[in-house]
Order: structure tokens, then sequence, then C-alpha cells
């Protein structure tokens, strides 16, 4: 593999971690959204229970409700998960919790709780989902749910400023940049992600499955940056994964 001849740079601004730092991201899948499907639905206390029966790492999606409040949820609005309307940033944690998931008797419910509720057994990766710029208040609800937290956990966003806010604020909190070449081919979509590089300065890279190989992502592994990869749905797709990348994202019924 020729070398990017902004390696140097990049190694710069973005050194590689520490191996020890981020050795958790390895040896293990990670279960997109908890291991769910048929009456187990993603990122539920049932799925993430699932995961962790399983032995497997957990990836979930947090956004901040109206008060900036980090909660578990994948969507903006709730009418696919819970059959009701709304959009989740204009709902307070409270009414958040009364939303109960589709087919189950569970609400919607806020990081701290499920921070709890895997109590260190097995890694978490947080998406942190970002409307727009500000990313402060979310940032800050989701250390204050790691604070104290003994288990591997690593936040991660296709938001540069997210793994930037971390890196200032909370620097022993491993972070990531989430990154899809989707409609960003070319000199521009480089350059473009490697502005984004530029701006996080993170300790991993969270690839789309469909972009792999990369040369982005494998100068950023040549010079030690894990890289993992979403979202993993086969065994082609499997084998093409850990052919390019560290550890998988995975998503398959529970």
């Amino acid at each position: 593999m020729r070398s990017s001849p902004f390696a140097p740079l990049e190694e710069l601004i973005a050194p590689a971690p520490a191996p020890a730092r981020v050795a958790f991201l390895k040896g293990r899948p990670f279960a997109h959204r908890g291991l769910h499907g048929g009456r187990v639905v993603e990122n539920s206390r049932a799925a993430f229970a699932a995961a962790v029966a399983a032995g497997h790492g957990i990836e979930l999606d947090v956004q901040a409700s109206r008060e900036g409040t980090a909660i578990v949820f994948h969507d903006a609005t709730l009418d696919r998960l819970t059959g009701r309307p709304g959009a989740l940033a204009d709902m307070s944690a409270a009414e958040l919790a009364k939303s109960v998931l589709s087919g189950t008797g569970e609400g919607i419910a806020p990081l701290d709780e499920i921070v709890k509720l895997v109590g260190g057994r097995v890694p978490v990766l947080i998406e942190v989902k970002t409307r727009g710029r500000h990313v402060a208040a979310l940032c800050l609800s989701v250390r204050r749910a790691l604070e104290g937290y003994r288990g591997d956990a690593a936040v991660m966003s296709f938001n540069p400023q997210v793994a930037r806010w971390f890196a200032t604020h909370a620097p022993r909190i491993v972070r990531g940049l989430v990154i899809s070449e989707e409609g960003k081919r070319g000199v521009r979509g480089w350059a473009e992600r490697w502005l984004s590089l530029w701006r996080a300065r993170p300790d991993f890279l969270a690839y789309d499955m469909r972009d792999l190989p990369s040369r982005f992502a494998a100068a950023a592994r040549a010079r030690g940056l894990p890289v993992l990869t979403w979202t993993v749905r086969d065994a082609e797709s499997e084998a093409r994964a850990f052919a390019h990348a560290d550890e998988v994202i995975y998503e398959k019924t529970a």
C-alpha cells in the first residue's frame, strides 16, 4: 500500500493511541444497537442484556432530550419504534421514560441507566448523534453518565466536534470518528475526511462496511488507529471486514 503524502502531518495532528488504551476495541464483536431481532427491540434493555449474555460488546446510540440528557435511541422521531408521533428532542427524559417501545414493557432509557445495567461486563461503544453543530450539552451528559464507570467504554460520532470535545474536556475517555464515503468520493471527499480527522483527533475509526477496502482507512490503520466496521450482516461481509478492519459491529437476530 502506498502511504499517504500527508502521513507525517496526520501523525502529528491525530497521533495513534497507545495500544493498551484501545485494546478493548479488538477481540470480540460489537452488537449493533444491542443483540436484537424478533421480539427484542433495538437499543432496548433486553437487547443489551442479550449481548452481555453472549459475551459481545454493545454499540448503542444516544441523542439529547429536550433538557440535554443523553437518551439511548437511534431515530430523531419516536414513531417507528413506539408507534407514537413526536420528535425526541422535543421531549423530556421523564416523558421519554413513559414512551414504551412497541411490543415491550420498556420505556426509552437514559444512558446512565444503561451503563449501570451493563456494569462493565462487556465493552460499550456510544455513538453520539447530534443535530447541527451544538454538541456540548449532549457530550457533557455522556461524560456524566460515564463518571466513575469502571468498564471499557468509548464514544464515537460522525460529527468530528464530538471527538474534539472529548479530547479537550474528557481526554481519558476513548473517542472515535464514524466515517462513510457514500457520496464523498474523489479528491474532495478525501479532503473532507482528512479535515474531519484533524478536527476529531480520534483514537479509532468506525468505517462504513460498504466502503471497504478504503485507502483512507488502510492508511489510518497502518499508523496505529484501530478500524472498526459497520454494519456486518453476513459471512461474506464478515470475511471482507476482517481483511480490512480490526473488529466488526454486526447485526443479526438474537
